[in-house]
């Protein structure tokens, strides 16, 4: 398992990112809903490896909400970078993520992401894709 550093533009947002699958062998996600258009997305995960997101002042965390509210979109309020989007598992104090592949030290090496819609699912359904596809991860407050 190769272990992938990185995090927002001034540092307030850190990730470590535990994976199996090579950045040349990803598939980024370029979501087609308007947040993530705006954003400029490429989204990946890894449902067997590991996320930690590390936030060093909670007072400069942005948790913004949309849609079915089923997620938190995770913002640096000091650079704005996007990070990652993390769904709170409600039986556990971890959850779900999946990180912008951009945040890592190892950006390059990811190809370009595929656009993808997710725009016929219910929230229950949403809510079973993320637990199946996106990487199990921690939200940790220094």
């Amino acid at each position: 398992m190769q272990e992938l550093g990185g995090g927002c533009h001034c540092g307030n947002i850190s990730v470590v990112y535990k994976t199996e699958i090579a950045p040349e062998d990803a598939v980024p996600r370029a979501c087609q809903c308007a947040f993530c258009r705006k954003h400029n997305t490429s989204a990946i995960s890894d449902p067997a490896g590991n996320l930690t997101i590390r936030v060093s002042d909670a007072d400069n965390l942005s948790r913004y909400q949309f849609g079915l509210k089923a997620a938190d979109f995770i913002i640096c309020k000091v650079c704005g970078v996007y990070v990652a989007a993390f769904m709170p598992d409600p039986d556990d104090e971890n959850g779900f993520a999946t990180l912008m592949s951009v945040t890592l030290d190892e950006r390059a090496r990811y190809p370009q992401a595929e656009p993808t819609s997710y725009a016929g699912e219910d929230e229950d359904g949403r809510r079973q894709r993320r637990r199946e596809k996106w990487t199990p991860a921690r939200l940790q407050f220094s």
